[in-house]
């Protein structure tokens, strides 16, 4: 629409020149200097532009944090104080706009100054002209106007603005995009018992070079205070994310050489906060590589303790998802029901018990232990009931391992207990 607006600018000139094509020639020269602001304006605009949707971005982003956590604000009495700190940033998102109207009031005076100069060029070089009488009364009035027309951007100004806030959008949306995306390999995974080893693993923030070996089919407890990077190691395990530096390996292979197919087939997980996804509660355990049979997804649900409320369902598993209330433990079981009835060599579980009352996680880990002891469980825990339950204990501390064993061998040391705030 920027080029269409050109074209009678450029029809003006042809004519201009055909009529004389000394004041053409003038009106021609400035030409330049008129395209140069109008790129400059176009670069001042973006750039004003970016650094509004910036700041937008932050404010949409502690808004959207705050919303998912409104229970929490509530309870906890600062919903002024959350106001506050998502509003912080508006004096920026207004002096951003103030910019941006200074920019395009800017640009109209210097554009408006500079159709001036050039109609007083033009009217001067074609007076001049007819003075000679190379041109007629007539095509003075003519070329005069014809150079109000050449001079004339105002309406590619308007397209010009709209182009520069289409280039701060996408340039927005591609610092998002050129973030790297994982790339899976080819391989299938190995044969093994689901060993999970860690070597020089980094993250900035979380972990701090750490090495750690997970003997295949063994109940594994990652316990440490908040921040020690005990999420953060059940992400890399199943390759949610991977390290700055380091490598896992499952079975002796870098996770990074297995086909995406393979990978989730063998490395389930159970989330704090699981999301739900199909139409009916049915297809919600079901979802994951593979569709396992009926008779599975049950068993899978009996066992994280989600049967039971299922069936008091008005339609059972096929209630549809948007009917069917969900307590934050019922949401945590269905999770759980998923993982199982996807379980592979290995079953990640980060904090996925932390809803449930103390018996139905008794009973959820008694089948964790028993119908899939053949597997590897990797279990974040924040229960010393939990830790003590399985067969080896992870004591994470500032993104290392602090120590490696069970949960009795640790429990006389008053730092391992402070963990659990000294609680059995």
């Amino acid at each position: 629409e920027a080029a269409a607006g050109l074209l009678p600018a450029a029809g003006a000139l042809a004519a201009l020149w055909l009529i004389d094509w000394r004041t053409a020639a003038a009106v021609a020269v400035a030409l330049p200097a008129v395209a140069l602001l109008m790129r400059a304006f176009v670069r001042d605009v973006t750039a004003s532009a970016h650094r509004y949707l910036t700041v937008q971005g932050t404010i949409a982003g502690r808004l959207a944090e705050a919303l998912a956590g409104t229970p929490a604000i509530t309870a906890a009495g600062t919903a002024g104080r959350e106001a506050a700190r998502i509003l912080r940033p508006l004096p920026g998102l207004r002096a951003e706009g103030e910019a941006m109207w200074r920019v395009q009031g800017g640009i109209a005076a210097r554009g408006l100054l500079a159709l001036l100069l050039l109609q007083v060029a033009a009217v001067g070089v074609a007076g001049a002209e007819l003075a000679a009488g190379r041109i007629t009364p007539g095509e003075l009035v003519a070329a005069v106007q014809y150079a109000g027309l050449a001079a004339g951007f105002g309406p590619v100004l308007t397209q010009l603005l709209r182009l520069g806030r289409a280039r701060a959008g996408a340039r927005r949306a591609a610092e998002i995009l050129a973030w790297p995306a994982l790339r899976h390999g080819n391989g299938e995974a190995p044969p093994g018992p689901g060993g999970l080893e860690f070597r020089g693993v980094t993250v900035r923030g979380a972990l701090d070079g750490l090495d750690l070996t997970v003997p295949g089919g063994r109940a594994v407890a990652v316990v440490g205070r908040s921040g020690s990077g005990a999420s953060t190691l059940a992400a890399l395990a199943g390759r949610l994310a991977d390290p700055d530096r380091g490598t896992v390996l499952l079975d002796g292979t870098p996770l990074p050489r297995l086909h995406r197919t393979a990978l989730r087939r063998e490395i389930g997980y159970a989330f704090a906060r699981p999301a739900l996804f199909g139409t009916t509660v049915r297809d919600a355990i079901a979802f994951g590589p593979s569709r396992p049979p009926e008779s599975w997804l049950r068993e899978a649900a009996r066992a994280a303790r989600a049967d039971g409320f299922i069936r008091r369902l008005p339609q059972g598993y096929g209630t549809p998802l948007a009917e069917a209330p969900l307590s934050g433990g019922e949401l945590q079981r269905l999770g759980l029901a998923r993982a199982f009835a996807h379980a592979g060599r290995v079953l990640v579980l980060d904090d996925a018990t932390s809803s449930l009352d103390t018996v139905t996680e008794l009973q959820i880990t008694d089948a964790l232990l028993d119908r899939f002891a053949d597997r590897t469980r990797l279990i974040v825990a924040h229960r010393a009931s939990t830790a003590a339950r399985a067969d080896l204990v992870v004591w994470l501390d500032e993104g290392r391992v602090r120590r490696v064993a069970p949960h009795r061998a640790l429990w006389a040391d008053p730092d391992y207990r402070a963990v659990f705030g000294g609680a059995a």
